[in-house]
């Protein structure tokens, strides 16, 4: 009986001495030790995969020269993984793209350079450093070449269908002095003049066998990745359902052949914001047109519709998949 006791006695001081060194233990570090063993099994990353043939507006891309797989893995790699931009991309170009994709089949112009407008400005009204403006990033004086309006009043840069529309023309003139969509490209970033010049000096015909500063020797790389993104986004982690795309303007428009003494006063005639007009318009850059050779100029007004953006995005299918994944 006593030896039964004292074994008793002995799993109680063991069981409390294992329950105080339990309950003593640091919370932080058991907290550590659960966070660090989540991580390792929870935490994955992979590196995308590469297209096994990829060509730009038809055009072949060598991809069994190394650097030029690596510099596109490279470009891939920013993308896939810089999250908030790239969604950003995905959100704006169900808008835009709409918009953009007929006005370069219009003009002869491959689709694949619907992609340059989302590597130069997000798709989104922007000023560069060095000044060039809009969706396509054009400064003023390649922009008034091609027949846009600037100066302090209008600025057409800023105007989607213009502005493609003058980049259309570049482009044009750029293919017609190389003889191709991917130095056309390239030239777009660098200037026609400054890429014949290197293709003189380096003796070479095809883009991808320059050498060129980063900004430029990336430019192809970075549309090129983007292009790749967008025609498989499940590949690269991406999977949006419609509702969360940003959907398409709808308006009307008003001929205005002339004088607006104030922008804001047209705006609460037509029963809408200033906010909106400008939103709609936004190249209007200042509060009133003198417009003293009675241009006509188009003015959208948002329909009623868009005043209910929200519930309008709640109404939208939730299909998964985009940009040619659907």
């Amino acid at each position: 009986m006593r030896k039964v006791i004292l074994s008793i006695i002995i799993f109680t001081i063991v069981g409390i001495g294992i329950t105080f060194l339990t309950f003593s233990k640091n919370p932080d570090e058991t907290l550590k030790d659960n966070y660090t063993l989540n991580y390792k099994k929870e935490y994955k990353i992979f590196s995308p995969p590469l297209p096994t043939h990829l060509n730009f507006c038809g055009e072949s891309v060598p991809l069994d020269t190394f650097y030029v797989s690596e510099q596109l893995d490279r470009e891939i790699l920013v993308n896939t993984y810089w999250h908030s931009n790239s969604l950003l991309l995905f959100k704006r170009a169900n808008r835009w793209l709409p918009v953009i994709e007929p006005i370069l089949k219009e003009n002869g112009i491959p689709d694949d350079f619907k992609y340059l407008a989302l590597i130069e400005s997000n798709l989104q009204n922007i000023t560069s450093p060095v000044g060039a403006k809009g969706y396509w990033q054009l400064m003023k004086k390649t922009a008034q070449l091609y027949g846009l309006e600037v100066n302090k009043e209008v600025d057409e840069r800023y105007d989607v269908e213009k502005s493609t529309l003058a980049a259309c023309k570049y482009l044009q003139d750029a293919h017609k002095q190389f003889g191709s969509w991917t130095l056309a490209a390239a030239s777009y970033n660098m200037g026609m003049g400054g890429l014949n010049n290197r293709l003189t000096q380096q003796k070479v015909h095809s883009y991808y066998d320059l050498l060129l500063n980063d900004e430029t020797a990336r430019y192809l790389y970075r549309t090129l990745a983007i292009k790749v993104i967008f025609e498989t986004p499940s590949k690269y982690g991406f999977t949006l359902r419609q509702a969360d795309l940003y959907p398409e303007l709808k308006y009307h428009t008003i001929e205005v052949n002339s004088t607006i003494n104030s922008w804001l006063l047209f705006a609460q005639k037509h029963h809408i914001s200033y906010r909106l007009l400008k939103e709609f318009n936004p190249w209007l850059r200042a509060k009133n047109l003198s417009n003293p050779h009675h241009k006509t100029y188009l003015i959208k007004i948002p329909d009623t519709k868009m005043f209910k953006y929200q519930k309008m995005r709640s109404k939208m299918n939730t299909k998964t998949g985009v940009f040619g994944e659907q």
